[in-house]
């Protein structure tokens, strides 16, 4: 296949380094900040996915750079800068290229469905982790579950999507079809509002969270609001109710994913802004559209705000100096 990767972080170089490794032919896309980083040198991954390195077939900072008629974009940048993005990669998109989402949080398939035309869109849920090394050196350090990718509207054949998730496999990246992504997606949405912003602000991993009483019933009530949250909303979920859920998290998520440190840790250690408003800030407005209150998310959201302009601000006082 002929695929573009948009987004060199860490999960964009797990995807692209893998997918080139399996001989498909395959672009980064890349800001021009980190453009210098990464081309003309071997992007590489270690960790449970095996240990990669590959030469993309090219990497450039606009899309109009690339003359290929392309399969398949992947699209792994933060939920902030979807809209940008896929806004850039318009104009190559053609009449059999599939977008495939790959990334956190709630929203992006909104924005893709109103900008490119849900019939081109598949989404993903996915449960692995990375991080990076340096610019284009990645490490896998957890794996929970295939990548599972679908067609929440139906309008993509589901050969197409095998198609996929058979290339996705070829590259050892795990990955199955499933009619019920847009539902397991949400079941992400949990996991990452329970812990990545809690992990992110006390600076620990996801064990350390479970096991103490305090940050176990602020997750708790995290997740009860979004289960009331959903349902005010008519969003469909995949558990009967909270409690069911609550009960699955404790005993099947975090144990495999207990040595964790969430991505968003890692975003404000660096001084980056982080995707609070794709996850617990979107479950404040979606609050807010649906007339209710979410005092926890609302609380936990502006937390992490406050702590990613302290971190912003410290590391512009340090490179001042």
């Amino acid at each position: 296949m002929k695929i573009l990767v948009c987004g060199l972080g860490a999960l964009g170089v797990v995807f692209a380094t893998s997918l080139k490794v399996a001989q498909n032919t395959v672009f980064g896309l890349t800001k021009e900040k980190y453009i210098q980083k990464l081309q003309n040198k071997p992007l590489k991954i270690v960790g449970l996915f095996g240990n990669k390195e590959a030469n993309l077939d090219g990497i450039f900072t606009e899309p109009s750079q690339i003359k290929e008629n392309l399969d398949l974009i992947i699209i792994s940048v933060k939920s902030y800068d979807t809209e940008k993005v896929l806004s850039q990669i318009k104009p190559i998109i053609g009449d059999k290229t599939l977008i495939l989402l790959a990334q956190n949080g709630y929203g992006n398939y909104e924005i893709a469905s109103t900008l490119i035309g849900k019939e081109k869109v598949i989404l993903s849920r996915i449960i692995f982790g990375a991080k990076i090394i340096e610019p284009g050196f990645a490490e896998v350090t957890v794996f929970a579950d295939d990548i599972v990718i679908g067609q929440p509207d139906n309008l993509i054949s589901t050969k197409e999507l095998e198609k996929i998730s058979q290339t996705l496999n070829k590259a050892g990246l795990p990955a199955r079809v499933s009619p019920n992504v847009y539902e397991i997606l949400w079941d992400k949405i949990l996991y990452n509002s329970a812990l990545n912003p809690l992990g992110a602000i006390l600076e620990c991993s996801y064990g350390t969270l479970a096991e103490n009483e305090e940050t176990r019933n602020i997750m708790n009530c995290i997740i009860s609001e979004i289960f009331n949250v959903a349902r005010a909303n008519q969003i469909k979920l995949n558990w009967k109710d909270e409690e069911q859920y609550i009960d699955h998290f404790y005993k099947k998520l975090v144990p495999p994913t207990a040595q964790h440190y969430p991505s968003m840790y890692y975003d404000i250690q660096q001084g980056k802004k982080t995707e609070i408003d794709a996850l617990n800030g979107a479950i404040v407005k979606l609050a807010v559209k649906a007339d209710i209150s979410a005092p926890v998310n609302e609380t936990i959201t502006n937390l992490i705000k406050v702590k990613e302009k302290l971190k912003m601000k410290e590391k512009s006082n340090i490179t001042e100096v």
